[in-house]
């Protein structure tokens, strides 16, 4: 394997010197530009870039041109960006406009060989090698734009040590986001350890994330390390935040600030080494002026927000998730279905899904044992998800005048929007309570059909 060939940007004579001695004499190349101009050439010419350092912090290079540019590699260049804005936003930043990591200036050897180890270029320094790494959100089915962009966000701030707060209706998924944070991140070879903040007593909950030292209370018969030490060297996701209590919440937010750990019966303090993931499915905005969650917790743990959208904001990843879970009932247990009629899908598409992912999930769990033919019809739905025989008393939309023979999905799915707007006079905010999806879904859709 050839040695990985590095391109540093950087106006700053000092910095050449400072990752040599990062690299710590493994073999490498190292391609100096001290313009973006002569950056961009090198970009060009060097097809065989491993990793691409650059110094913005003399203020001369233009990071953002620089990274427009790497990005159209055909294997993704990394690229780490030294800049002079030591704050958390500003590392976020710079992972939004599609750098692999960001230091502030001033940086050490060591602070460069930390970031470039995460990169992996001496272990798999051949771009192709790099391209083949299993995608560590597979298990996400997913087709709708928004969810795509989540996936990629998320995919880049595992690559930073952020805490990251995932918000979301209950059911859309957000342990499986967190479970391929930690698997795309650094510390993905250490453990990655959950606990349902709500699933606890709150009498237990504090043993439960510090532990506790033998004889520290009647009942304990040995030391149990709790749920951060037990996260050691990988990730600790913590769901449904804002059930804690305020005495876990104090305790909480000292481990965020000082990390360290005081188990209950133990003077001395535990150094620990995670990161740590929230979720909620709750407002937590207004859950702090009810006074019933912590101001500064909450800034410690929304450094990196990711909110997942609920199913009925993204309609048209109902059928690749069906699809997925027919696939694995058909695997596990010789399901009988192999897909699901237009009309049928209009449905499920116009329905509410409060229970989003998970409901969708047991609809289809409920169908493997109702439904005896190859395809899953309106008549096979559950009443739960919408009567196709009749309209709601809440005036929805009658779906039978829709289900003609011959009709495509996509010509269904036009004449529901049509009718709704003819009966609500054009009337955006009634059409989409009719159809039971968003406004901005039903002018996207109004916007595909060429509907006025």
């Amino acid at each position: 394997m050839h040695p990985p060939v590095l391109l540093l940007i950087s106006a700053d004579p000092l910095t050449r010197p400072l990752l040599e001695q990062a690299l710590d004499d493994r073999r490498a190349t190292i391609l100096a530009a001290a313009t973006t101009e002569e950056g961009l050439r090198i970009l060009k010419d060097q097809a065989d870039l491993a990793l691409l350092l650059c110094d913005e912090s003399h203020g001369q290079i233009a990071s953002q041109v620089v990274l427009s540019q790497a990005r159209r590699t055909p294997h993704n260049l990394p690229v780490i960006i030294l800049g002079t804005d030591g704050s958390a936003k500003a590392a976020v930043e710079a992972l939004h406009r599609g750098a692999t990591d960001y230091l502030a200036q001033p940086v050490t050897a060591k602070d460069l060989q930390t970031v470039i180890h995460k990169t992996d270029i001496f272990g798999a320094s051949e771009p192709q090698a790099r391209a083949e790494r299993p995608f560590a959100f597979d298990q996400i089915v997913s087709r709708s734009p928004q969810m795509e962009l989540l996936k990629r966000l998320a995919a880049e701030v595992a690559q930073t040590d952020a805490t990251v707060l995932i918000t979301g209706e209950s059911g859309t998924g957000k342990e499986l986001f967190a479970q391929g944070i930690h698997a795309s991140s650094p510390r993905s070879k250490g453990p990655f350890v959950a606990l349902n903040c709500a699933g606890i007593p709150e009498p237990l909950l504090e043993s439960e994330l510090f532990g506790y030292q033998r004889g520290a209370f009647t009942d304990a018969k040995q030391t149990k390390p709790g749920r951060f030490q037990l996260a050691e060297g990988g990730t600790l996701f913590l769901d449904e935040i804002g059930e804690m209590s305020p005495s876990a919440q104090a305790k909480l937010l000292r481990v965020l600030e000082n990390h360290q750990v005081d188990q209950l019966g133990d003077t001395r303090s535990i150094l620990i080494d995670i990161r740590v993931i929230a979720a909620t499915n709750e407002d937590l905005p207004a859950q702090i002026k009810a006074g019933r969650f912590r101001l500064d917790l909450y800034y410690r743990l929304n450094v990196y927000q990711l909110r997942i959208p609920p199913l009925r904001e993204r309609p048209e990843d109902i059928e690749p998730i069906l699809t997925s879970f027919l696939e694995v009932a058909r695997r596990d247990h010789g399901c009988r279905i192999k897909g699901i009629s237009p009309a049928a899908l209009i449905i499920l598409q116009t329905h509410d899904w409060p229970g989003n992912v998970r409901e969708l999930h047991n609809v289809v769990e409920g169908l493997t044992i109702t439904c005896k033919d190859e395809m899953i019809r309106p008549d096979h739905l559950p009443a739960s998800v919408g009567s196709p025989g009749s309209a709601g008393s809440n005036g929805e939309i009658e779906k039978t005048s829709l289900l003609a023979f011959g009709l495509s999905a996509q010509e269904m799915e036009k004449k529901l929007l049509t009718e709704a707007l003819q009966r609500t006079g054009g009337n955006i905010s009634e059409a989409s309570r009719l159809l039971k999806i968003t406004r901005n879904t039903l002018r996207y859709r109004m916007a595909k059909y060429q509907l006025s």
